[in-house]
């Protein structure tokens, strides 16, 4: 497999994804995107209303998400994204666009593989009471913790053929940090 240009860091809301992701980018000198500031202000109100997000509102977030790893990949800029992508459909529309989980024709195969993202997903796991802490005790977000039960309900953890290493959150950041690097650095370096 060729070595990823994106790295997609996720997990439920109060894994730690947007601080893993941040320190991630600065250790790769990589571009970094925190989906949550990519959502429509719809699906902001949403939750900060304590209403899960459903399947229509994730679908045009996801493929807007798709959009900017493509154009940064594809201009040789590699990226981390700060995502919960719960679902393995979340993942697939992140690398393949849109269009990725219906039938390929035979027409226009070889085109949307060219416009699939090389996405390496670190999978930050942790316990319902670990992150339900780490969740009451952040300040400032829209999304209400109340909804944490949603998350973990929703998620569908990365299983193989996916391209993915699986992090525990029971851990200070820079273990977690390090921990990653070491579980990376092979994947990504292997063929450049």
């Amino acid at each position: 497999m060729a070595a990823p240009s994106a790295l997609l860091v996720m997990g439920v809301s109060g894994s730690g994804k947007s601080s893993v992701g941040a320190l991630l980018a600065s250790e790769l000198g990589w571009k970094f995107y925190d989906a949550d500031d990519y959502h429509p202000e719809g699906n902001r109100v949403k939750m900060s209303s304590g209403i899960p997000l459903d399947d229509q509102d994730r679908i045009p977030w996801l493929c807007k998400l798709h959009d900017i790893l493509l154009r940064d990949t594809t201009s040789g800029q590699p990226v981390v994204l700060a995502c919960s992508a719960l679902k393995k459909m979340y993942r697939d529309i992140l690398i393949g666009g849109k269009d990725s989980n219906s039938q390929k024709s035979a027409e226009s195969g070889k085109e949307e593989e060219s416009a699939e993202v090389k996405l390496l997903v670190v999978y930050l796991s942790g316990s319902s009471e670990v992150i339900a802490e780490r969740l009451c005790k952040r300040k400032g977000h829209f999304m209400s913790p109340n909804l944490l039960q949603s998350q973990f309900d929703t998620l569908e953890p990365p299983s193989a053929p996916e391209n993915f290493i699986q992090i525990s959150v029971d851990k200070t950041l820079s273990e977690i940090i390090t921990t990653i690097m070491e579980k990376i650095k092979p994947r990504i370096f292997s063929s450049q």
